[in-house]
């Protein structure tokens, strides 16, 4: 059990260290650790605990890691995989902080920060479509999906709204 609760740890560790971007840019690399590297899940028991995470208060990542942590190993891997993720924060955001204050008005830091912006749009991307390939599996889905999509883009409807259809779509259709 010790083993598997370290190997959770270093997992939402190296998550959390390198998911920048916040939580949505993070579901790639939540991916690729919980589903394919340790297989600690499948793909529709990964986009399960996406929906959970996404329909809980908090960030994604962290609701995610417990989640997951807690599937895996019980309360103790809820704890221990919620703390690997939101550790690499803790040690790097005080001193970047003091850094990004320190240089604000310094070109090079506004390029460097420029050049993260396309990454992490394309981590969500990815994100995104790994999500959506496996979660619209049917005609159905895929309309109502759409249907959604157009709706953000056209809209300024709260995204309970949504929820909540999405709610009512599942019971409808997959009842």
């Amino acid at each position: 059990m010790l083993i598997l609760l370290w190997q959770l740890f270093v997992a939402y560790f190296k998550i959390g260290l390198f998911g920048f971007g916040g939580g949505y840019a993070m579901l790639a690399l939540i991916e690729y650790e919980i589903v394919k590297v340790n297989q600690w899940l499948s793909i529709t028991e990964f986009i399960d605990i996406i929906a959970v995470a996404e329909m809980t208060p908090g960030p994604v990542a962290i609701n995610a890691a417990t989640v997951t942590g807690y599937r895996v190993a019980g309360f103790a891997g809820a704890a221990i995989a919620t703390l690997g993720v939101i550790f690499p924060s803790l040690m790097i955001a005080i001193p970047a902080a003091k850094l990004v204050s320190h240089f604000y008005h310094n070109p090079r830091l506004h390029r460097t920060l420029s050049g993260l912006y396309p990454a992490v749009i394309a981590l969500i991307g990815a994100a995104a479509v790994v999500v959506g390939r496996n979660a619209v599996t049917d005609l159905p889905g895929a309309l109502f999906a759409a249907a959604c999509l157009l709706l953000l883009f056209l809209t300024r409807l709260h995204p309970l709204i949504y929820i909540g259809a999405g709610a009512i779509f599942g019971l409808i259709f997959y009842l």
